[in-house]
């Protein structure tokens, strides 16, 4: 069986979890909409993503071009595999 939680025990959570909010919302901005942030977040990796696979067929091409590998491209320009 579950214990049930007072009414004085949820009121002082809900009074923690909005003191919380109060304070994130302070810290990203008074005027500032989560939302609306997540969203341009959101594109921007979109964007980051589309120019990451178009530079590694833009390697693949040249690696197959100067018959080497991708790797051995990556090494040639000083790339990573982070990169």
């Amino acid at each position: 069986m579950h214990a049930s939680t007072s009414v004085k025990k949820q009121q002082a959570r809900i009074a923690e979890l909005q003191a919380e909010v109060d304070e994130l919302q302070k810290t990203l901005g008074e005027h500032e909409d989560a939302e609306k942030i997540v969203a341009r977040h959101i594109k921007l990796l979109h964007r980051y993503n589309e120019a990451k696979d178009a530079a590694q067929i833009l390697m693949g091409r040249l690696a197959a071009h100067s018959q080497k590998t991708i790797r051995q491209i990556h090494k040639d320009y000083g790339l990573t595999d982070n990169d």
